[in-house]
């Protein structure tokens, strides 16, 4: 992958990080946002023009303990890298830092940046907001990002406490993943400009950009399963990925203006807070991890053998694919193949041919 983004004009150092995102996400599980997205996310909107290979992101304000970035569209992944180690910065010097960012890109897997905070001994927290693709709560049009709320917590155990999810049902990520699979979508993730649920996968693809279907908001359709919960959520990131950079909000960040592709220019936000703050790190994840051991060993319903907390699985990923390997699908591998082609890197396309 490096050498991919290298001859489509990252710098090396920029490649470094972006692919370090990318197989961070797929070691820990988060195969919606892994290597599957390297061509069709970043390397075809470098192609077309919408996102400048190379980075330079601006300081627009600051204070010790805050910050506004300007992305200017370049990668997400090296802005929200850069943005993230300001905040933890901050917060050694000051107890908290918090950097909002403007103009950016994907980021790629939102557990990375908090995950970066808790190597420093600090609690990390991310959000950004996204192509539209969710409906409010009794509504079908798709004016919301997926919009991430993400948490990082240090503890005691061998793997942290790490909260990644979106605040609708599922992701555009995972349709995507669905579509290159071929598979059908569970009932009650997307609805269609019925408010009628939709399952056909390739079809949601195609629809979520015409806008004649939209993701579904945590806790699902209307009011009976707290659909209101994940919307209200879903808004909270959306206010705090652009009110506070006054960058781009909803249908500001579709990516087409007058029937053209142009940069999606979405914003995001990160907290760094240095726990040694407020007590002994020890002492902290040491609580944190009594709380967690707690849960899991809580009574547990009948049938089932195991209650997981939040980073668990993905650790337990960990192990399993430090062994086995990062799965590909074959139609991942034959992407890879055609990058190796278009990028003349021929030594490399055995590496894809199992």
């Amino acid at each position: 992958m490096v050498r991919v983004m290298v001859r489509a004009g990252i710098p090396e150092d920029d490649a470094r990080i972006v692919a370090d995102v990318l197989i961070q996400a797929d070691k820990l599980g988060f195969d919606s946002h892994g290597v599957n997205r390297f061509k069709p996310i970043y390397l075809d909107r470098i192609k077309d023009g919408i996102l400048d290979p190379v980075t330079n992101p601006e300081i627009v304000r600051e204070t010790y303990t805050t910050a506004v970035v300007d992305g200017h569209n370049g990668m997400g992944h090296v802005i929200s890298y850069r943005a993230m180690k300001m905040a933890i910065q901050k917060a050694r010097t000051y107890g908290m830092g918090m950097v909002a960012v403007r103009n950016s890109s994907h980021y790629g897997f939102a557990g990375y940046y908090p995950l970066m905070a808790v190597r420093e001994n600090m609690i990390g927290i991310t959000g950004t907001n996204a192509r539209p693709s969710v409906a409010p709560t009794f509504g079908v049009e798709n004016i919301l990002g997926t919009n991430p709320l993400t948490f990082g917590i240090p503890t005691d155990e061998p793997f942290p406490f790490l909260l990644d999810c979106a605040t609708s049902i599922s992701q555009r990520g995972k349709v995507e993943l669905y579509a290159r699979q071929g598979k059908e979508l569970p009932k009650g993730w997307v609805i269609n400009s019925s408010g009628e649920s939709e399952t056909d996968s390739r079809k949601v693809l195609r629809d979520l950009i015409t806008g004649e279907a939209a993701l579904v908001p945590l806790g699902g359709i209307g009011e009976e399963t707290a659909g209101y919960k994940g919307y209200g959520y879903a808004t909270v990131v959306e206010i705090l990925s652009s009110a506070l950079q006054q960058g781009a909000f909803m249908k500001m960040i579709s990516g087409i203006s007058d029937g053209k592709k142009v940069p999606l220019s979405v914003g995001h936000f990160f907290i760094a807070v240095d726990i040694s703050a407020f007590t002994e790190p020890a002492d902290f994840k040491k609580t944190a991890g009594d709380i967690l051991r707690d849960l899991r060993n809580s009574k547990k319903m009948p049938g089932q053998s195991r209650i997981y907390t939040a980073g668990e699985k993905e650790h337990d990923t960990w192990m399993l694919r430090k062994e086995k390997g990062v799965p590909f699908s074959p139609e991942l591998m034959e992407e890879f193949q055609g990058l190796c082609n278009s990028y003349g890197l021929d030594e490399y396309i055995g590496e894809f041919s199992a």
